[in-house]
């Protein structure tokens, strides 16, 4: 059975991560954790106000934020830490914020679905590292080279800053508060 696009409540699994855990193995699952979170944040909710910009002017917005962490997790683990060459795959050098521009024609299942693959594709990548120690394999004047573990912390501080922000859009939507 596949996973519902948007999340559905009923399929989102929070697993607290292991006390005993190795480094890497703690700061992955932590990251996971963040995942989880933020897909509870937009589950339950339909098109319209996931695409809701709650705080204008800004244009923040949960289905934004979905697109946006999917080129966070692309461009850190695929481009910095795997050393793969990819490309932006909402924003352009004329508009470095399209990823929470331009919602309006925007299909929420391939938002979901891009953000689950880019998700996947990081998990696959953390997979072949044995120790947070290692260096990263690739780099670039934007994201230079670094410990797999600097890049996992970086993506622990998005996340949680994000999260943030998803609280704040999801009670301004239908007030539902959370963790």
């Amino acid at each position: 059975m596949s996973t519902p696009l948007p999340p559905d409540p009923e399929t989102i699994v929070r697993t607290d991560p292991d006390r005993f855990g190795s480094e890497l193995e703690n700061l992955t699952q932590f990251l996971d954790y963040h995942r989880a979170t933020f897909e509870q944040k937009c589950a339950g909710l339909d098109a319209d106000q996931l695409k809701r910009r709650a705080l204008p002017p800004s244009t923040l917005s949960l289905l934004g934020l979905a697109r946006h962490l999917s080129e966070v997790e692309r461009h850190w683990f695929a481009a910095t830490v795997d050393g793969q060459d990819v490309d932006d795959v909402y924003c352009t050098p004329d508009n470095r914020d399209g990823d929470f521009d331009d919602l309006d024609s925007t299909s929420v299942e391939d938002v979901w679905r891009h953000y689950r693959a880019q998700v996947a594709e990081a998990r696959r990548i953390s997979a072949t590292f044995a120790s947070a120690d290692e260096p990263t394999r690739g780099g670039s004047e934007r994201r230079p080279p670094s410990t797999v573990r600097w890049v996992l912390l970086h993506l622990l501080e998005e996340y949680a800053r994000h999260n943030g922000h998803a609280d704040l859009l999801r009670e301004a939507i239908d007030g539902r508060t959370g963790e």
